[in-house]
């Protein structure tokens, strides 16, 4: 305490006699515990190269919380200064010892740094950045369903009561009951009951395009039009409540008319320009479970055929305004395809490795016949677009192609196998013209392309091409499609960053990839090509599909 008082009786005699610090300090013994702290190194353009090297990557690499706090720091600063009793003059600071003036010196030189890289306007851009919200178009979310209160409970044995004798209640389904056998009415979920099917989506959806056939393209003006495809905020909408397992076009080409389904059993349809429904989607549900295939019917515009994991198949017929009744099994449909040309023949996949033929001309609901093919799993079939008898089907390691005609009920032999998988394949398909490739999407992280033009025993490879295709449990796996207006080229979503569709050719060389920062912030693993337009759909896990089109 002498101490303190010493040097305050010191510091007022050097104000008095307006004595420097030097000779304060002179004067003055200071205590070691009241020793100012080391002062701190200002910024100077005349550091070492390796001191200076150091501060710019600091510099490229800021860290926002540390320098908001020098700005605070400093701010703070400023205003101690502004708010000080010190006396300020024109002339200059009198007043200020020594060391303040160079603490002035050390603020006014920082803040000179600060702005020299930017760092006020980068702090506030950091502010306004914001992730870009989700798309609000397409049908609205639910409402959450107000809570009940419920009165606090109390304890009967501190009341002196009888405990009560409750049943505990059964247990709830995991899933919803299968829909009953037969027709079902077309009533769109997201309109008033009773609402009647627009009719210029009658009339679109009966709009016969089989006529439109473009041709294919060299690589280069491909590449072009690929380029002229672009993605807006009107080409963005929630069509499905869930996660999307399958996404199709209408063949239709004065509108873009889409379908799609989601893992509850929903199929919705999006015309890009209606004014119907939800920003012109309508949501139907047919199935109670994934929807993990669809295909518009290429003999007859107006049907729109579905297949759910819970065993049913339907063809939503917009003239008979019905989910008619194709084919029905207790459980674990996955995949089918068109057998004819009329498309009255399919074949049908489950997931226990059968393959069903139907023919749809057959009155009920039931199979022609029934084949065992890999005991294992079966996740997806395939038939050649020109010889409609072969059909291919992914595996557990290998892809198999099959003769219809040849189809025994077990150990039916296969006409060519694809080799080469080191783990589960996702999906197989022909290329849709000639049938001459098979592109295969395997979980070892590959596509690979092969060579099915000669039906030999063993089919070549003839390219490979790295791509992620870990997905995880919460995304539908990726599968590469071809385009149908390109026979040599495939479409393939992609878990990398920035999100993005890449189309690839046949000999593995990248030809274009769509991304949007705005608009494109997921990742889309259904991809498919509009048959005659060029126009690309991409559905995410949240049920809101993106078109590109030029």
């Amino acid at each position: 305490m002498a101490t303190k008082r010493v040097k305050r009786e010191a510091v007022v005699k050097a104000e008095l006699l307006e004595l420097t610090p030097k000779d304060l300090n002179e004067q003055v013994r200071k205590s070691s515990r009241n020793v100012l702290a080391p002062k701190r190194l200002k910024y100077s353009p005349e550091n070492s190269p390796a001191e200076t090297t150091r501060k710019k990557t600091r510099a490229k690499t800021p860290n926002v919380k540390k320098n908001q706090k020098i700005v605070k720091d400093i701010k703070k600063e400023e205003e101690n200064i502004e708010n000080s009793d010190v006396e300020h003059t024109s002339g200059g600071q009198r007043g200020l010892s020594e060391y303040e003036l160079e603490r002035l010196e050390n603020i006014r030189q920082n803040q000179a740094f600060l702005s020299s890289i930017n760092l006020f306007q980068a702090t506030e851009e950091l502010k306004q950045l914001t992730r870009p919200k989700p798309s609000q178009r397409g049908i609205v979310r639910s409402q959450a369903v107000v809570k009940e209160v419920l009165p606090a409970r109390k304890s009967l044995r501190l009341q002196n009561k009888e405990a009560e004798v409750l049943t505990l209640p059964p247990e709830p389904r995991s899933t919803p009951p299968k829909k009953p056998s037969g027709p079902l009415p077309i009533n769109p979920i997201n309109m008033e009951e009773g609402s009647k099917l627009p009719s210029h989506l009658i009339q679109l959806w009966s709009e016969d395009s089989r006529q439109e056939k473009k041709t294919q393209l060299d690589l280069k003006q491909y590449r072009s039009a690929l380029k002229n495809m672009k993605i807006s905020e009107e080409r963005v909408a929630k069509v499905v409540k869930d996660r999307i397992f399958s996404a199709a076009f209408h063949p239709c080409s004065s509108s873009l008319l889409m379908a799609t389904g989601d893992k509850w059993g929903k199929v919705g349809l999006w015309n890009l320009d209606g004014d119907w429904g939800d920003d012109g989607v309508l949501l139907f549900e047919p199935h109670t479970r994934p929807v993990g295939c669809m295909a518009f019917s290429t003999a007859v515009p107006t049907q729109l055929l579905s297949l759910s994991y819970d065993g049913s198949l339907r063809c939503m017929d917009i003239e008979k305004a019905v989910f008619d009744d194709v084919y029905d099994i207790d459980d674990g449909l996955k995949t089918f395809d068109f057998m004819s040309l009329d498309c009255s023949t399919l074949v049908a996949g489950t997931w226990y490795g059968d393959v069903a033929i139907i023919d749809r001309r057959t009155p009920g609901n039931s199979h022609e016949t029934l084949h065992s093919l890999d005991p294992k799993t079966l996740r997806c079939v395939s038939v050649h677009p020109l010889q409609k008898h072969y059909f291919a089907v992914a595996e557990s390691k290998v892809v198999s192609i099959y003769d219809s005609r040849c189809l025994k009920k077990t150990k039916s032999p296969s006409v060519s196998q694809l080799h080469g998988h080191s783990l589960s394949i996702s999906s197989a398909y022909f290329s849709p013209s000639t049938g001459n490739r098979v592109v295969t999407c395997c979980m070892d992280n590959n596509i690979r392309v092969f060579d099915t033009s000669a039906m030999t025993t063993t089919s070549p490879l003839l390219s490979s091409i790295r791509h992620g295709m870990q997905t995880r449990r919460w995304l539908t796996k990726l599968s590469a499609v071809w385009d149908p207006k390109q026979e040599d080229c495939f479409v393939i979503g992609s878990m990398l960053r920035p999100r993005r569709v890449q189309v690839f050719h046949e000999s593995g060389q990248l030809q274009h990839s769509f991304t949007d920062k705005e608009n494109l912030n997921t990742v889309l693993s259904v991809t498919v090509f509009h048959p005659t337009r060029n126009a690309l759909v991409g559905g995410n896990s949240s049920g809101r599909l993106h078109v590109f089109s030029d």
